[in-house]
C-alpha cells in the first residue's frame, strides 16, 4: 500500500472548515502549492504520523532530508484541527506520490457473506435483512485478510508495542446480532425443546487442519468447541432477556419497532450456541482486536484517529445518542441505536459498531497475555479468572473503552443490558 497520497483538487472552501475525511486511514487538510489538498497517511513511516505534528518526511529517498519532501506542521501535537498544513520544498523532481483513495463510507457491497446462508437472516424482515445505510442482509459478513499485529499498545507510540499476534483470515459480521435475528435462534431454541449445538461444535476448523485455535493456556493443545455441560445456560426465555428492564432491547413479539437494535441481555453461551446455530462461532479476543485496530495499521479506534464527537457518526457512547445529551436518559432503550447507525465508524474490513453500542462477548477466558500467540486463544478455565472477555464498550462508556488494546472480563452467565455480540466465520 503506498505511503501516501496527495490530491490536487482544491476543495473549494474556506481553509479552516471542517474537512471531509475520504481515505483509508485518516486524512488532514492541508496546504500545498498555494492549493488546499488532501493527504492521506496509508501506513506508518519514522515515528508514527499524527495529523499536523512535524513527524517525519514523506518521500522517496529512504527518510533523508531533501528538496522536495513533505512535512506535516501544526502546534496541537498531532491533533486533528482546522489550521493544520503541509509544506513542500518544490524541486525539478518531486517525490513521487501514489494516490490510494477509499470512501469514508464504503458503498454498499455486492457480497459480503462467505455464500452460505446464514439460518438468522432467511426469513427476511426487520433486523436481518434490513440493517444499515445500505439497508442489507443483517448476516453481511465481510472477509478480513490475515496478518500480524501487537495485542497491547498506545496509539502513536511504537515503543509501547507489545504481545504480537498472528491471525489467519477469517469473516466476521459487519452488524451487531440484532433482536430480529435472535428471534429466529430462540424459536429454534423452542423452550429447551429444540436446538442445542453438538458437542465439540464450535471450532474453528479451517485453522491447524480442523483442530482449531491454539489454546495458549495449554500449549500443545486446541480448542474444544462446544462442551455439554453448557447446555443448562442456554435459556434465552422472555424473562431471562428483560433482564434490567426497560434497558433490554428484546420484546416478546416481534414487530414492536426493535428488532433492529443489537440483541442484549444475553450469556456467553447464548452467544457461543447462535454462532454456532448460525454458521460460525464466537471470535477469539485475538480476532476481536485485529478487526478492531485496522490489524498492523494499530488504529487509535476502528475507523482511525478521528474523535468519535458527540454526534453519533462514529460510535453510539456516551449517552449520546439520539439528541448530544451526554445524558442516560432516554426513555427504555432510547439512547440504543438501531445496528449500522454510526455509518462513519466503519473498520478497515468494513464492520460498524466494533465499539459503542454494546460490549461483545469473546470466546477467551480472561488471562494475561500469553506469547507466541499464532491464531491462539486462552481457552484454559481458572478459579482465578475474571471471567470471558468481553470488548468493545458500551452505549453509556467514556472514550477509552472505545480503544481497541481495552479488554475486561466477566463470568459467562451474566445477563446485562450491556452486553451483546457478533459472530465469525470461516473465510
Amino acid at each position: 500500500m503506498p505511503r501516501s497520497a496527495v490530491l490536487s483538487e482544491p476543495l473549494g472552501k474556506p481553509k479552516n472548515e471542517p474537512r471531509p475525511r475520504t481515505f483509508s486511514s485518516y486524512t488532514c487538510g492541508v496546504k500545498f502549492q498555494g492549493l488546499v489538498h488532501l493527504l492521506a497517511i496509508a501506513g506508518s513511516f519514522g515515528s508514527t504520523f499524527a495529523c499536523g505534528k512535524v513527524v517525519d518526511e514523506i518521500g522517496n529517498d529512504g527518510g533523508r532530508d531533501s528538496s522536495g519532501d513533505v512535512f506535516a506542521v501544526d502546534s496541537h501535537s498531532g491533533s486533528n484541527s482546522g489550521d493544520d498544513e503541509i509544506y513542500a520544498t518544490p524541486d525539478s523532481s518531486v517525490d513521487v506520490l501514489t494516490p490510494d483513495v477509499v470512501a469514508e463510507v464504503p458503498p454498499c457491497p455486492d457480497a459480503g457473506d462467505s455464500g452460505v446462508p446464514s439460518p438468522s437472516c432467511a426469513p427476511g424482515g426487520d433486523g436481518m435483512t434490513n440493517c444499515g445505510s445500505c439497508n442489507e442482509s443483517c448476516c453481511t459478513s465481510p472477509e478480513i485478510e490475515g496478518g500480524t499485529y501487537d495485542r497491547t499498545y498506545t496509539y502513536g507510540d511504537t515503543s509501547s508495542y507489545a504481545n504480537p499476534a498472528m491471525v489467519s483470515g477469517f469473516r466476521l459480521d459487519k452488524y451487531l446480532v440484532t433482536v430480529g435475528r435472535f428471534r429466529q435462534f430462540v424459536a429454534a431454541w423452542s423452550n429447551g425443546a429444540g436446538y442445542l449445538p453438538s458437542s465439540g461444535a464450535g471450532k474453528h476448523t479451517h485453522l491447524n487442519a480442523g483442530l482449531g485455535l491454539e489454546n495458549s493456556g495449554s500449549p500443545g493443545t486446541y480448542e474444544t468447541g462446544w462442551d455439554a455441560t453448557d447446555d443448562s445456560y442456554i435459556d434465552p426465555t422472555d424473562a431471562n432477556l428483560a433482564c434490567q428492564a426497560p434497558s433490554n432491547t428484546w420484546t416478546n413479539t416481534s414487530g414492536g419497532g426493535q428488532e433492529n437494535l443489537p440483541i442484549n441481555c444475553v450469556t456467553w453461551q447464548e452467544a457461543y450456541a447462535f454462532c454456532i446455530w448460525d454458521g460460525g462461532f464466537l471470535p477469539s479476543e485475538a480476532e476481536w482486536e485485529y478487526a478492531a485496530a485496522g490489524g498492523r495499521q494499530q488504529r487509535q479506534y476502528p475507523w482511525g484517529s478521528t474523535d468519535p464527537g458527540t454526534n453519533n457518526q462514529y460510535a453510539i457512547y456516551g449517552c449520546d445518542y439520539p439528541s448530544a445529551a451526554g445524558i442516560c436518559d432516554a426513555p427504555g432503550v432510547g439512547n440504543i441505536a438501531p445496528v449500522g447507525t454510526a455509518s462513519r465508524g466503519v473498520g478497515l474490513w468494513g464492520q460498524l459498531d466494533l465499539v459503542g453500542e454494546v460490549w461483545e462477548w469473546n470466546l477467551d477466558w480472561y488471562a494475561s497475555y500469553e506469547n507466541p500467540c499464532s491464531d491462539c486463544a486462552y481457552l484454559k478455565y481458572s478459579k482465578a479468572s475474571l471471567g470471558r472477555v468481553y470488548r468493545g464498550g458500551i452505549y453509556g462508556d467514556v472514550p477509552i473503552f472505545l480503544l481497541p488494546p481495552t479488554r475486561s472480563a466477566h463470568p459467562p452467565t451474566l445477563r446485562n443490558s450491556g452486553f451483546g455480540f457478533r459472530c465469525a466465520k470461516t473465510p
